[in-house]
């Protein structure tokens, strides 16, 4: 990495998705200018951000430093944490046994917790506050059940290990704590997952978890509670 690097941009709103990138980036130690998008006001759906991030969703980050020395942006918050890991040589392992495993949980992570625990609180916690109210037994069980199901998975992992990929703590940590961390609003339970517990502990003790977690912390409102953001979110072809 160079001596000097110069400001990543990212491109944040304090939600689960927008930590894996903040963390990431206070974790590394890069340094990053902050521009707000508030995804409640609809700011994800402007021209200037869909260059950056077609499928309107953030994270997103416009690295000046990028492969060649030329500026590179990205989006989508698994592939940021495997460029960022790649750029720094920083949280993917020591070895290629080490990075498989890393791939393998991230991958994990994009493919199940984020979908599924996004789903729960979804039917959880939002449809049954809109107007009108969507309040669907079926629907909350399914999900609840899956985040349940995917969490049992990862205790038993962590049962074996310290940390998701291996005794190391990865991009595929800073990917799947987000989500964790919210476990009470996904109505889940830890009495009988004591080493997701103990993880969960663990890595939201870290500094840079700290002061990823923390970013914008304010701007972090209740969906439940405002119609127009859930017209934004919910409603918006």
């Amino acid at each position: 990495m160079p001596a000097k690097q110069d400001p990543i941009d990212l491109y944040f709103w304090p939600t689960p998705n927008g930590w894996k990138a903040s963390i990431a980036l206070e974790e590394m130690g890069l340094p990053y200018t902050l521009h707000l998008i508030d995804i409640g006001a609809g700011d994800q759906f402007t021209p200037e951000f869909l260059k950056l991030s077609p499928n309107n969703r953030m994270p997103a980050i416009t690295d000046p430093d990028g492969p060649d020395g030329a500026p590179i942006s990205l989006f989508e918050s698994g592939a940021i944490l495997q460029y960022l890991a790649r750029k720094t040589g920083q949280f993917y392992g020591a070895t290629e046994r080490d990075r498989i495993a890393v791939d393998q949980w991230l991958m994990w992570q994009m493919g199940g917790v984020g979908p599924m625990a996004g789903q729960a609180h979804h039917f959880l916690k939002y449809a049954p506050a809109m107007d009108p109210p969507h309040d669907l037994p079926y629907a909350k069980d399914r999900y609840r059940n899956e985040v349940a199901r995917l969490y049992g998975v990862l205790d038993r992992q962590l049962a074996r290990t310290e940390f998701a990929a291996g005794d190391f703590f990865s991009i595929a940590d800073m990917a799947i704590w987000p989500w964790a961390s919210l476990w009470e609003g996904q109505q889940q339970t830890l009495e009988d997952k004591p080493h997701l517990a103990r993880w969960l502990d663990t890595v939201g003790a870290r500094d840079g978890v700290v002061r990823g977690r923390a970013l914008a912390a304010e701007k972090r409102g209740n969906i439940q509670d405002s119609r127009s953001a859930q017209n934004v979110l919910f409603k918006r072809p």
